[in-house]
């Protein structure tokens, strides 16, 4: 089975960190979030994948290359103006012969991908939605049902009184290609608001798949530091490279003395040729990437550093997101929710 994932959109909820770089390439835990969708489709069998991109393809091509590196075959559908997720899978039809698993590349689930297919194949579909379950539906658009999986209804961020099931779309997709016959060409075309509906008026095998296992959207900024914490912490379910007593540190980190670590549970991660100043203090959840500085007596607690960054002496950083480059002078202060942009730079006692 090939996969197609869909990395066109510029990430406008995630600015300003996708200004100069595109969502799906944004590191999470020190590793660009695509390669966490490429682990979940490996160790299903699943190792060629079909790429639409359309913002800033140049950095996908030289990051990711033909996906050797990554025991991956990669091909690269680009699109010269934006065509919604419909357009763009229509825009690789001719590379679509049997059942394609689609993927939107700003979601990370633990998707069983084996199951999805049995469930999908079994009820004979036309194409089938894997479907999530959230605690708060009335922030998303739900999916309902009926015991057999079918779809019957589609309803768009309900209010509490309609709320008949807590399943939203969980942005994967298993398709026939005969599918794709439906959606017209080089126009754009949503999946979500215009083939699904169209497929459920003309009563077409359309299934939903509840998956278990984890799932977020990285499309805010409170969502993109979330993600880094769910990993850290184990709530998504993958693997870490070696550690020793919650210690993750690449090659060439140099650490001061005197360091502190949270007494609760927690991890740090410290990229390469990072470098720690004496008495810093770190807790909870961490992750510095590589070619950065944290001064001397810094704290840093549940936040996540951009590479080549610069903490300065006593700066204390609290569930904030730090961009790449920046330069942060001492004892300044970084409050819950703030993201500072690549490049910044902050005076000595700023506080934000």
């Amino acid at each position: 089975m090939i996969a197609l994932i869909l990395i066109g959109g510029v990430g406008s909820r995630l600015r300003p960190f996708t200004c100069d770089f595109p969502k799906p390439l944004l590191p999470v835990v020190n590793r660009p979030f695509l390669e966490y969708q490429f682990d979940v489709l490996k160790s299903h069998g699943v190792r060629e994948v079909l790429l639409c991109t359309a913002y800033k393809p140049d950095i996908f091509h030289r990051m990711l290359g033909d996906g050797r590196r990554l025991g991956m075959r990669l091909r690269y559908i680009h699109e010269t103006r934006p065509l919604g997720t419909g357009g763009a899978v229509k825009n690789a039809q001719k590379y679509l012969r049997s059942t394609v698993l689609i993927l939107n590349g700003d979601v990370l689930h633990t998707l069983d991908v084996s199951a999805f297919l049995r469930f999908h194949r079994a009820k004979r579909a036309e194409a089938s939605i894997a479907l999530t379950r959230v605690k708060d539906p009335t922030l998303y658009g739900l999916v309902e049902t009926d015991e057999g999986g079918r779809i019957r209804k589609f309803l768009e961020k309900p209010s509490w009184d309609e709320i008949v099931t807590n399943t939203i779309n969980a942005g994967a997709y298993l398709f026939e290609p005969r599918v794709l016959e439906r959606v017209p060409p080089k126009i754009h075309y949503s999946l979500e608001r215009a083939l699904f509906p169209h497929m459920l008026e003309e009563e077409a095998r359309l299934f939903g798949y509840v998956s278990g296992g984890y799932w977020i959207d990285i499309g805010t900024l409170e969502k993109y530091l979330q993600v880094h914490l769910d990993i850290l912490g184990g709530a998504a379910s993958f693997k870490l490279s070696s550690a020793r007593r919650g210690l993750y540190l690449g090659r060439g980190v140099r650490l001061g003395r005197d360091l502190t670590f949270s007494e609760e549970p927690g991890k740090l991660v410290l990229g390469d040729r990072t470098r720690v100043g004496d008495f810093a203090r770190f807790s909870r959840h961490v992750c510095v990437g590589p070619r950065c500085e944290i001064g001397k007596g810094a704290v840093l607690e549940d936040c996540v550093v951009l590479p080549d960054s610069l903490v300065g002496d006593g700066a204390v950083l609290r569930r904030c997101v730090v961009g790449p480059g920046c330069r942060i002078g001492a004892h300044a202060v970084l409050s819950p929710g703030t993201a500072l942009a690549g490049g910044s730079k902050l005076r000595p006692y700023s506080q934000l």
